[in-house]
């Protein structure tokens, strides 16, 4: 005869579909519902002060900081700041189309890709000159070249873990928010300072403003053709991120597992970007896309606020923020000098 304790009397666990995903709601919920609510705030927040909403999400998100360690919210923030990230970074692709950048003509065109290429490698360059890594280079330069924070979050992506840290991804969001921000009030003033037609401030405004909304922003302050330039200029520079992304997962392939493949994200992005160009798409279904699109980044970057104190946020130092400075700065002089050689 078998003893009692022969035998397994534990319940076996359940299998199957539906308890598995009622298993999944039940230690993601929380965590999912704080950082949709946070984004949701900062979306009211950001449409009636005119503000950005990554800024705010990251602002309210940091005061949550406190619930990253409860059981409760743990898993589900870190499912809105990876796989919400990801989905938001693919869906990006079906908001690029290239028709109306190539009214700007060959020479703007090549004068913002040397630019991006140059911005790109100035940041690496100032990164190490400031103690930083590599990687941490490209993050920023990258978001300064490309397009703001949706950038920075489409890079880190992209970069191993090990050589990047989170707080280096908000750390990098609220620098170019902050700079963008910047840029939106002082770039028209200057750029009517220096004598520029509104065409010429329009392409200025597209390649050297980081975030499109701001771009928008300045560049319809001057004039509708000043913003209509500066949105096809700022296109451009996003349809450069698939080609960016493919460069870094290149780069560091070995450290990201050996596979010289891409991510699964940026293969959607590229896919959804020919989808986008190739064929016709109902207006309504482009517009919701877009609208989810940003509303997931807005969560995730409400997730990683969550994750991050202001403690360890700054522990490096502000040596991050100057950095960022500096590549904005560079960015800015290289558009002054390419206005003044062949658009003046």
């Amino acid at each position: 005869m078998s003893r009692p304790d022969d035998m397994n009397l534990s319940p076996s666990p359940q299998t199957g579909p539906v308890p598995q995903t009622l298993a999944w709601i039940a230690d993601h919920r929380g965590g999912i519902i704080l950082a949709v609510t946070v984004a949701l705030a900062s979306s009211f927040l950001a449409d009636h002060y005119n503000a950005p909403a990554m800024l705010f999400a990251l602002l309210i998100g940091m005061a949550f900081n406190f619930m990253t360690d409860t059981p409760r919210t743990m898993e589900g923030i870190t499912f809105c700041s990876r796989t919400l990230l990801r989905v938001g970074v693919a869906l990006l692709g079906l908001r690029l189309t290239f028709a109306d950048v190539s009214q700007l003509g060959i020479t703007p065109i090549i004068g913002v890709v040397g630019m991006l290429i140059l911005t790109l490698l100035g940041g690496v360059v100032f990164a190490r000159l400031f103690g930083r890594t590599t990687a941490f280079g490209l993050l920023t330069g990258g978001s300064v070249a490309i397009c703001g924070a949706s950038a920075a979050m489409a890079i880190a992506a992209v970069l191993p873990k090990k050589y990047l840290k989170e707080e280096d991804v908000l750390l990098t969001v609220v620098g170019v928010t902050a700079m963008s921000t910047i840029a939106m009030i002082v770039y028209p003033m200057l750029f009517s300072r220096l004598g520029l037609a509104d065409v010429e401030s329009g392409y200025m405004i597209g390649a050297t403003i980081h975030d499109v909304a701001q771009v928008v922003g300045a560049g319809y302050s001057v004039s509708d053709t000043a913003g209509d330039i500066a949105t096809f200029t700022k296109l451009l520079r996003v349809a450069l991120l698939p080609v960016v992304l493919l460069v870094v997962a290149v780069i560091f392939r070995k450290d990201a597992g050996g596979t010289a493949g891409l991510p699964w994200f940026v293969v959607a992005f590229i896919a959804l970007m020919l989808l986008r160009n190739f064929v016709p798409l109902p207006e309504g279904l482009l517009n919701f896309v877009n609208d989810t699109s940003r509303f997931l980044l807005v969560v995730a970057i409400s997730a990683l606020g969550v994750k991050t104190s202001l403690q360890k946020l700054f522990a490096p130092g502000v040596k991050g923020l100057v950095l960022i400075a500096v590549d904005t700065v560079f960015l800015l002089l290289q558009a002054v000098i390419f206005a003044h050689i062949f658009l003046l």
